[in-house]
Formats: structure tokens, sequence, C-alpha cells
């Protein structure tokens, strides 16, 4: 097996922390004991034979950190992003997840925006392969870019 490269790594680590965001609000763990369990039993794990992906554990806890630190921010700006009839606290859990992932890289790092959307709506794609989500996530994420990072559009 060859060794991912740094952009396979970011994609695996935004997956992971999408995932490790929505196992935090399931399980009411701390961001420290599930940023641990991810690092310590996920990343480049086996499983049953099936092979985890290397993700780049800077950039997991990057993301981790920033969307807890940041998450009042990124749910308002989630909340203006939807209509009025649905506050982010009604979407599923995982959209509300990878939001969360997303707004960190928005509004704590210097990912470049358009880099930040198509990166997520690759995400939503593999929780959500019919496709619906995917265009959804792409508006969503496209109007909280535009109030997080108006430079650079």
């Amino acid at each position: 097996m060859t060794k991912p490269d740094k952009k396979q790594m970011k994609a695996a680590a935004r997956l992971y922390a999408v995932q490790a965001l929505f196992q935090m609000e399931r399980s009411d763990q701390t961001v420290e004991a599930v940023s641990r369990e991810f690092l310590d039993h996920r990343f480049g794990a086996t499983y049953e034979g099936d092979e985890m992906a290397e993700g780049d554990a800077d950039h997991f806890r990057a993301l981790m950190d920033g969307a807890v630190n940041w998450q009042a921010r990124i749910d308002k700006m989630t909340d203006r992003a939807l209509v009025a009839k649905w506050p982010i606290a009604r979407i599923d859990p995982v959209l509300r997840a990878l939001f969360r992932a997303a707004g960190a890289e928005l509004v704590a790092m210097d990912t470049p925006p358009k880099v930040v959307i198509n990166e997520y709506v690759d995400v939503a794609r593999a929780f959500f392969p019919e496709g619906r989500e995917a265009k959804f996530v792409n508006a969503v994420l496209d109007h909280i870019a535009r109030e997080a990072r108006p430079e650079a559009f």
C-alpha cells in the first residue's frame, strides 16, 4: 500500500472530524476524549480486514479545536444560511457536524474557501451517496464562506 499524500491525509482528517463531532454530540464525550479515541484507534487502523485511511493528525486536531472553540459563531452563520423554518438544531446531526468542521476551517484556518467547500461537498457525498445533500451542503457552505471570508470572493 502506498503512503497517502498530504491532500489525501487532510481529506481523511476532515472525514474523521465530522465523525468525531457527530460522536461528541451523541455521546456527550469531551473533545479531548473523542479526539484521543480517533487518533489512537481510527487513524490508519485495520478493522475486519478493512484499512482505515491515515489522516493528518494536526489538521484533525485543528478542526476539532476550531469547531468547539468557534461553535457558537459557526452555528449562527449556519442558521443564517438555512431557511428560517430549519435552524441548525433541526437539521441532520451528520450535516450539523459537517457544517461545524467546515466552519472551523473557514473561521480559524487559512484554507481557501473554494477548497473547503469542495472538500466538504465530497465528505457529504461519502455520508449521503444519493447526492441531494451534497447540493445542500454546497449552497450552505458557500453562504457561510462568503460571510466568514468575504475578501476571498
